[in-house]
């Protein structure tokens, strides 16, 4: 394995499979960002296309979600893209629905969103069991709450996981930002009062 003195494992990682000249079958767009113990892990439906080009969760320069976490406190100060991994210092995690595609929700396979995805996060939120379970868009909130679901807390949980539907940060999604935005700083009031 190649492998740099301070590099951590997963850059070594990296190294090895751009080496071997091909991406690893069922490889994830991007790393889920998991660990038991958290306050809130934010579930986007898919990695846009910047953000897998660039392997950086929410990384297209007008998405709004890393604003976002600064203006509503969940964060001390406003991360980059490329500082995703420092979110589990503060208790934060990430993931998507679909792991293995990318692009916006209309561009997307059929069954990306389906069934078999809702079931694979289900299982990975059953396994880390954060406080909430925050999607960062309606569509995504509502391939698990129901077409009927609105904006904020849900009645149905993933075991003692709270869910929450968030407007959505992406610059395709601007038309509900202004109006919805106090949902965002609603869920940050109630991630304080897990603090």
């Amino acid at each position: 394995m190649i492998r740099s003195e301070n590099a951590p494992g997963w850059y070594s990682r990296r190294i090895v499979a751009k080496f071997a000249g091909m991406k690893k079958k069922n490889a994830p767009v991007l790393p889920d960002l998991l660990a038991p113990g958290l306050d809130v892990v934010f579930c986007g439906t898919a990695p846009g296309a910047v953000s897998a080009q660039r392997k950086q969760y929410y990384a297209h320069p007008q998405n709004k979600f890393w604003r976002a976490l600064h203006d509503a406190g969940l964060t001390p100060r406003l991360l980059q893209p490329s500082e995703y991994e420092t979110l589990l210092t503060y208790r934060i995690g990430l993931t998507d629905i679909a792991k293995h595609v990318s692009g916006m929700d209309s561009q997307l396979p059929r069954g990306s969103l389906g069934k078999d995805a809702i079931a694979d996060l289900r299982a990975r939120i059953g396994k880390y069991k954060p406080r909430i379970l925050a999607f960062t868009s309606l569509t995504g909130g509502r391939k698990l709450a129901g077409s009927g679901a609105d904006f904020g807390r849900q009645s149905i949980t993933i075991g003692q996981t709270e869910v929450w539907i968030l407007p959505s940060p992406s610059p395709a999604a601007h038309w509900n930002w202004q109006k919805n935005e106090k949902v965002w700083r609603a869920l940050a009031q109630e991630v304080r009062k897990l603090r």
